[in-house]
């Protein structure tokens, strides 16, 4: 027997069970003179008990009083046959019990029956409305059960407005609870301080679970009105939290945040799903941090796999940007759901969400303060987000670093989302860079320099700095920057006074340090840099020129060792050194006055020098 055969079967005892139901509260003997057919069933009543109650069925019998009809049809009758039986015993004097699982059904089958009191005392339509005013509206359990009801009663319940004041019945009882729940919190403090305990539990929202069984259209509507009534934020959150999870965890692969795989087409069947994510996205609180940010982090997922609409997408990524400091590296790993061609992860959102977190910052630095010194201080709130941001996207430059299909531009524009001032230290950078270099080994020279343009050498760590001093990886410019800067910090680290020091890169080598370059504002930060870029340029022809004397002095000791003897050599070779002095150390007075004078002989020549390459 195959599934059709089955449905019909199960149909056909259904009305044979309802019309032995029949036979047991109709008059037997009085032979029936009308039949009723609803919806397929059949009804075999009286005509006197149905015309007294109902005016519709008064009407078309009047209708046909000639023709002596016997059968009558009622099309769409709300609620069906089950709705029907109830009004039928109700015109017959049978009672029966009006709970909140019927009373819906009865309110529209009276309606469409015209069961009112124009023509019957205490009919059906006021029974109905009474017990719904007057018990299903004073309780909120009840008033969700009748909401249920009335999913398939659409759009005759909401004429008759049994969904609205279910609706305001809910938001109502729900503010109540809300408010007697914070005044059991209260409590005096030792110091005689009325106040309220935080750690209380707070038990008034239970109604959290309830509402998760509601339809998400009759559900917007539910939580639209608990906000015009004032219910907290964060129940609100709540309500959210866990009606998104029992309607998006049904397909596992819409809320598994470690999901990588790729979808090409959306079934049809996500529809569903799609409105959920819309819906509840609409319904967000604009406070922060109601919701936790894994919660939005799972919408922005969602609604990325389901194509969500534009103003959705964008709506969540501007929430997470604006509590990014408190995002994880899973959050960050959204897959790609595009074709196979593409990134592993959704590195464009990644970009317009730190997008936002910068704009965001920069907006609420000017609102809070109109200074711009102090607002960048290490220490204000802001400086503190962009510090944890920049480390978080360093982790996630070095996670999506190895993905072959990731471009060089995709990976500067993300590398260059953050301010400069936000990065303190550029280990995390160099590690993402160093790891993109491995991964990407057909780079021409070109395109190395740009990346390693990102790196400040002055804020490596001593570790990074000797690791990336012998990486074969980096190009030829950025391994001399490394090794110059790597000798500054030896010469700093063996004590070397500032008055041995030409002053400029002194103030350089000061401005640079990460303390400072993270206090400064940005306008400033950047005038500092353009000094110190002309600087630096200095110092490297001034290398360059060292080095080319250290070459020459090699040469001169190669053809010393060859004419005179080992003594003469050592003497001479002694000698040589301290007039080197490439480290710029030495304990005597008359070993740095060669460094000294080698600076002001040659600083015309290199000024020239660089005024060349600018």
């Amino acid at each position: 027997m195959d599934r059709s055969d089955k449905q019909q079967q199960q149909l056909s005892l259904a009305k044979s069970s309802r019309q032995q139901r029949n036979n047991e509260w109709i008059f037997r003997d009085v032979p029936s003179d009308i039949t009723i057919q609803v919806n397929g069933g059949a009804f075999s009543l009286h005509k006197f008990p149905l015309v007294s109650r109902s005016g519709r069925i008064r009407k078309l019998v009047a209708e046909h009083r000639d023709s002596d009809i016997s059968r009558v049809e009622l099309l769409n009758l709300p609620g069906g046959a089950e709705s029907f039986e109830l009004a039928a015993k109700f015109c017959y004097g049978i009672n029966f019990e009006i709970t909140s699982g019927n009373v819906a059904q009865l309110c529209c089958a009276s309606d469409y029956l015209e069961m009112t009191e124009e023509f019957s005392k205490d009919n059906l339509g006021s029974r109905a409305e009474e017990y719904l005013e007057c018990i299903v509206c004073k309780n909120l359990e009840m008033c969700v059960e009748v909401l249920l009801q009335c999913e398939s009663l659409l759009p005759l319940a909401d004429e008759l407005k049994i969904v609205s004041r279910c609706i305001d019945a809910i938001a109502s009882k729900a503010c109540v609870e809300q408010i007697a729940s914070s005044f059991s919190r209260l409590e005096y403090s030792s110091s005689g301080r009325l106040h309220m305990n935080r750690q209380a539990k707070c038990d008034g929202d239970w109604w959290i679970e309830d509402l998760s069984v509601l339809r998400v259209d009759l559900y917007q509507r539910v939580i639209t009105a608990m906000k015009c009534r004032g219910v907290r934020p964060e129940s609100i959150g709540a309500s959210l939290v866990n009606y998104a999870q029992k309607e998006l965890t049904k397909k596992s692969s819409l809320w598994n945040p470690s999901g990588q795989t790729k979808v090409d087409v959306i079934p049809a069947s996500t529809g569903h799903e799609k409105l959920v994510v819309e819906t509840i996205v609409g319904l967000l609180p604009v406070e922060k941090l109601v919701v936790p940010i894994t919660f939005l982090f799972g919408l922005l997922r969602s609604a990325v796999m389901l194509d969500c609409t534009i103003a959705c997408r964008l709506d969540l990524e501007r929430r997470i940007g604006s509590q990014l400091d408190i995002a994880t590296l899973d959050d960050l790993l959204i897959p790609s759901f595009k074709h196979a061609g593409d990134t592993l992860f959704d590195v464009d959102t990644v970009h317009r969400i730190l997008v936002n977190f910068s704009q965001q910052d920069d907006s609420e630095e000017d609102m809070e303060d109109g200074s711009v010194f102090e607002s960048d201080s290490p220490h204000s709130p802001s400086q503190t987000a962009l510090f944890k941001v920049s480390k978080l996207l360093d982790n996630y430059l070095a996670e999506i670093a190895p993905d072959a299909n990731l471009k060089l531009a995709k990976f500067l524009v993300i590398a260059d989302a953050l301010p400069e001032h936000a990065r303190t230290v550029h280990d995390g950078l160099y590690r993402a860079i160093d790891i993109y270099l491995k991964a990407h080994q057909g780079l021409s020279d070109t395109d190395k320099k740009k990346l390693c343009k990102m790196i400040d050498f002055q804020k490596l760590s001593q570790e990074a700095g000797a690791h990336a001093a012998q990486n074969e990886r980096l190009p030829l410019q950025s391994i001399v920057q490394v090794l110059y800067f790597e000798q500054i910090r030896l010469r700093n680290s063996l004590g070397c006074s500032g008055e041995d020091e030409p002053k400029p890169m002194h103030q350089s080598w000061r401005i640079s340090s990460g303390a400072l370059s993270a206090a400064m504002s940005p306008r400033d930060n950047y005038a500092s840099l353009r000094r110190e870029n002309r600087e630096l340029k200095l110092e490297l022809a001034r290398l360059r020129m060292r080095l080319n004397d250290l070459e020459r002095e090699h040469v001169c000791m190669k053809r010393d060792m060859e004419k005179s003897n080992s003594r003469k050599f050592m003497s001479s070779f002694s000698k040589k050194l301290g007039k080197l002095s490439f480290f710029g150390h030495s304990s005597s007075r008359a070993s740095t006055s060669p460094s000294r004078q080698s600076y002001r002989t040659d600083s015309k020549v290199i000024e020239r020098t660089c005024a060349s390459t600018d």
